[in-house]
């Protein structure tokens, strides 16, 4: 092993004892490797030379990099505060370096760097040599890097990234008038694919319409059988012809075959061909929410003589989509009985802005789906692999939205950056059996009339197959192109748009924000966790069926079948650039500690029990916390048939039985009025019954206990609870993956102390670092509703991470500490960079820019007259909000 470089060899799955945790599998620059095939993955992640700012000069080899900050990918440029809306962020330009020596194993190899995604305008360097160029944050950055690669030396890849606002690519819409942010970086992985000089390329790097690499569709989809519908590229960049043969094998989820296909290659040098197979399944296990059965397509490039030049795998879903207008949607030959309810999604979490994880993004679409969701809106673009691989194996439907909020460019490469990134983002996605449907116009935007036609015409280009749609607003021009079209239902009476146009399919894509107008931003919808009960109690009844008429669980449930459902607006709180608030209309908030109304959600999916990885079956959960502040009327959230409320020991028993319903959410919210009073806690509590002092709920099926919660009031703080919020997944010593650790203020049995106003300090040892500080109030963390969580991030050497947590000011009296100990396993993927400059991780500090100057005097006036002018421009904002309808 050569010096200077510490390469992690892979760990397979089996390989990892019975006793770790779960550990899901995320694609690799589109794939998933297969032994023996010639082509491997490397992550590039780790020990990246960071500045921020100009460094005209930093593409150079020689360029002088030492006294810059060290940092591992996925990286958002700095750490931001919980609350870190109105365009805190850091804009402008950015600069990575990364230093590495080429393996051996690497000669007479095609070598390709992959950016899952650079967010703004960045160009690309290796050894000096520019490799590309790129606009735009959200698709795949590529570089052939082959004939730039120095073996024997060190190697330096060089990385200038601006999110700076600019009007020439999607999104266009300066910041500080946008409704999120752009954060910054390569906020993505990076992957490094070595391969031999036959090989299956890249979609998103061959440029070619509906091809590239693989195509897997479907067509005659039932449960008899489908059709596997198979299409590939194969280029020869030889300085031969080659002659050999493509050969596909389809297996089931027990590595049992049950399907394969191949045909003919004969290539030319330096050229590519492309040519189609198909197998015929018979008794298909079909893919849906409630069962997301992933087939293994491995496919082989070989020669005439049987070897193996090129390979890889596939997970692929068979499934069938239709929309059909009055008669709704349809999967798998079928009418599917319910209304899809789901939700929107921002890349956004607390401290890390928009540089999540694979595990982060993972465990996003396990709680959402967890809550019951059923289909997901890429607001507004696309989203992370890994995010997409989680959609794929825990049954979630996903709309693919086209980068782009309210703006438009007259100048013509403005439209050209959009073509390029609607063809891009189906290149990618095509093969994901979790795509429900594409959009491709502009969120919300006044585009010119053609714009609507082309963008369809362009999705279905670039997916000629069965079972491919695309959706558009209402009110937007051109919607007439669209099969599907978004609006909000008719409350009450009949909807006349829907009776008019029996043949389109309806969909409303953002409900329950409930907003007094689009300045001021008041909202009993938005509301922050750390405010406590009666705001989460009003925002999850909202969601439900508020009293007044709105857009809501219920009226999404009323609908005809040619309505067929909605996504919330929207899933987590998050950051926006041109309110100084968060939007906290999540019924998670932004480390995705839930809310209220996420067991709302949670009480409309079905009792039933399935094998699903996501959390299935009866639940019933008492909204109330029992504090002497708490609502009389008590709150309970149940799926199932009854609910027994007893409130103390010897109290009062409550009983609720749900009623048969035509129409309308399968399990509403259920009040027991004047169930609580502070004061019979009081009296028992006198007398030292302390212990009577309870809420017990259980929920009942045919008459049986299925599922029981009990609530007791805090007593007297004395200790810090400790837990990882990580889902059940194991921790990957990758340098790059970051798991929850969240602490809770409790009395002696546990009960979380959900009023009072500690700060939490956290240490740690071992193999793992805390993010962010006392500048962005991540360490020490406020209590907020009882808790206060911490974000920790793994190093690249497997071992054990020791976290301990304190309240800020100890003393004898005081609650006391806890510690807890997180096990890290080996990387997945063998990781490529310098031992020296990983030993440099954190000898820098990375901190928040102020953005304070000397003259603080003009600065408050440049900031008041960027007010002004801001509150002329939201003026355009707020228009465009109220035209597109989504003031309701």
């Amino acid at each position: 092993m050569k010096k200077g470089l510490f390469l992690l060899l892979l760990l397979w799955l089996w390989m990892i004892p019975a006793e770790a945790a779960y550990q899901p599998q995320y694609s690799v620059a589109g794939f998933y490797p297969l032994d023996d095939t010639g082509r491997t993955v490397y992550s590039m992640n780790p020990a990246w030379r960071f500045h921020k700012g100009s460094a005209s000069e930093a593409y150079r080899v020689d360029f002088e990099d030492s006294a810059w900050e060290v940092v591992s990918l996925p990286d958002g440029i700095e750490y931001q505060p919980t609350e870190a809306s109105g365009c805190t962020n850091y804009q402008g330009e950015v600069w990575y370096r990364k230093h590495f020596t080429p393996v051996d194993e690497w000669k007479n190899k095609k070598l390709f760097l992959h950016f899952e995604a650079i967010m703004g305008k960045s160009k690309i360097w290796i050894n000096g040599h520019l490799v590309n160029e790129h606009f735009g944050g959200y698709l795949p950055v590529i570089a052939d890097v082959t004939a730039y690669v120095d073996f024997g030396k060190d190697n330096v890849i060089a990385v200038c990234a601006d999110n700076s606002d600019d009007p020439s690519y999607p999104p266009g819409k300066a910041q500080d008038v946008l409704d999120f942010t752009y954060s910054g970086g390569i906020y993505r992985d990076c992957w490094l694919i070595a391969h031999n000089d036959v090989y299956i390329t890249d979609p998103n790097y061959e440029n070619k319409v509906a091809g590239g690499g693989l195509f897997v569709a479907y067509n005659n989809v039932s449960e008899e059988s489908a059709d596997v519908l198979l299409d590939i590229q194969v280029r020869n960049d030889r300085k031969q012809s080659f002659n050999g043969k493509v050969v596909y094998e389809l297996l089931d989820a027990n590595g049992g075959k049950v399907g394969e296909a191949g045909r003919k290659l004969s290539i030319g040098k330096g050229k590519a061909v492309s040519g189609a197979s198909k197998i015929k399944l018979s008794a298909p296990h079909l893919w849906s929410p409630e069962s997301p059965y992933l087939y293994q397509l491995h496919v082989y490039i070989k020669d005439n003589q049987g070897n193996v030049i090129d390979g890889y795998r596939r997970r692929i879903g068979v499934r069938s989509i239709e929309f059909k207008g009055k008669d709704g949607f349809w999967l798998n030959g079928k009418p599917y009985e319910a209304p899809l309810i789901g939700a929107n999604r921002h890349q956004d979490f607390a401290i890390v802005g928009n540089a999540l994880s694979n595990g982060m993004h993972w465990r996003d679409a396990k709680k959402l789906r967890d809550a019951g969701l059923k289909v997901i809106r890429n607001a507004h673009y696309p989203q992370d692999p890994a995010f997409m691989d989680a959609c794929d194996e825990l049954g979630l439907f996903v709309i693919v939205n086209t980068p782009g909020w309210q703006f438009w460019n007259e100048a013509p490469e403005f439209a050209q950056r959009v073509y390029s990134d609607i063809r891009n983002m189906v290149r990618r996605d095509r093969n994901h059996p979790s795509v429900w449907m594409w959009e491709p116009i502009l969120n919300e935007t006044w585009y010119p009339a053609d714009f609507a036609q082309n963008v369809k015409n362009i999705v279905m280009e670039e997916y000629p197959y069965p079972y491919c749609y695309t959706g558009c607003d209402s009110e937007a021009k051109g919607h007439e192109y669209f099969p599907v079209l978004f609006k909000h239902p008719q409350l009450g009476g009949v909807d006349k748009e829907e009776a008019e146009h029996p043949e389109i399919t309806y969909f409303t894509r953002e409900w329950g924000d409930n907003v007094d107008d689009w300045s001021s931003h008041n909202s009993p919808s938005r509301a922050s966790r750390a405010w406590g009960e009666t705001p989460m109690l009003i925002q999850a009844q909202g969601y439900a069926n508020p009293s007044y008429p709105y857009t809501c669980y219920e009226t999404l449930y009323q609908t005809t079948r040619q309505h067929i459902g909605g996504c919330l607006w929207h899933s987590f709180d998050h950051q926006r650039g041109y309110h100084p608030d968060p939007f906290y209309g999540g019924i998670m908030d932004a480390f995705r500690q839930p809310k209220y109304s996420y067991y709302m959600f949670q009480a409309q999916r079905s009792p039933q029990k399935s094998d699903l990885i996501a959390e299935t079956g009866p639940m019933v959960y008492i909204a109330h916390a029992m504090t002497p502040f708490s609502p009389k009327d008590v709150t309970v959230y149940s799926n199932c048939d009854e609910v027994r409320l007893t409130v103390f020991k010897e109290g009062k028993q409550y009983h609720f039985k749900k009623e048969k319903r035509e129409k309308g959410m399968p399990s509403p919210v259920i009040t027991f009025k004047d169930a609580y009073d502070f004061m019979q806690d009081k009296a028992l509590s006198r007398k030292r019954k302390q212990a009577d002092v309870y809420m017990f709920a259980e929920g009942l099926i045919d008459g049986k206990v299925v599922a029981t919660h009990r609530v007791s009031p805090a007593r007297r703080p004395s200790r810090l609870l400790l837990w990882v919020d990580n889902e059940g997944m194991q921790m990957e010593a990758n340098g790059s993956d970051i798991v929850t650790v969240v602490a809770a203020v409790a009395d002696e049995n546990g009960n979380i102390k959900r009023l009072n106003n500690y700060f939490v300090r956290f240490e740690i040892e071992g193999e793992g670092t805390i993010l962010g500080d006392e500048d962005i109030m991540a360490n020490p963390r406020p209590v907020q509703w009882g808790t206060a969580p911490v974000l920790v991030k793994s190093t690249t050497r497997p071992g054990k991470i020791k976290v301990r947590a304190s309240v800020l000011v100890e003393g004898t009296q005081m609650p006391a500490s806890e510690t807890i100990e997180i096990e890290t396993y080996p990387a997945t993927v063998p990781l490529i960079f310098d031992e020296a400059e990983e030993n440099a991780m954190g000898k820098i500090v990375r901190k928040k820019t102020t953005g304070k100057t000397e003259d603080e005097d003009c600065a408050r006036e440049v900031k008041r007259l960027q007010m002004e002018l801001n509150q002329y421009k939201l003026k355009e904002v707020e228009q465009q909000q109220t035209d597109f309808g989504e003031k309701r």
